[in-house]
């Protein structure tokens, strides 16, 4: 499904199945303005994932958060977010 959206924030959650190494749920939230680690302001939409393996970006600069664990792209015009299984496909289109 495509969006409309400045920027995004790619994180997990913890884990619901304690035996189950592979699989996270996860969430992509999207922003009105880049740097959403930095806003006080909420996103204005989260979308939600059970049991993921992988989230595969293609395309985009991304930026990996190291106190988090989370991946922030920024300067988006739109992205698309497609479900494939155990995976998400990120696309989108991005000012450089």
């Amino acid at each position: 499904m495509k969006y409309q959206t400045k920027s995004i924030l790619i994180a997990r959650k913890k884990r619901t199945d304690k035996e189950d190494f592979n699989h996270r749920p996860c969430f992509v939230s999207l922003f009105e303005k880049n740097n959403p680690h930095l806003n006080t302001e909420g996103p204005i939409k989260v979308i939600d994932f059970d049991k993921k393996h992988k989230v595969l970006i293609k395309g985009l600069d991304v930026n990996y958060l190291l106190p988090g664990n989370d991946i922030v792209i920024n300067d988006l015009q739109e992205i698309e977010v497609e479900e494939e299984g155990e995976h998400i496909h990120i696309t989108g289109v991005q000012k450089k």
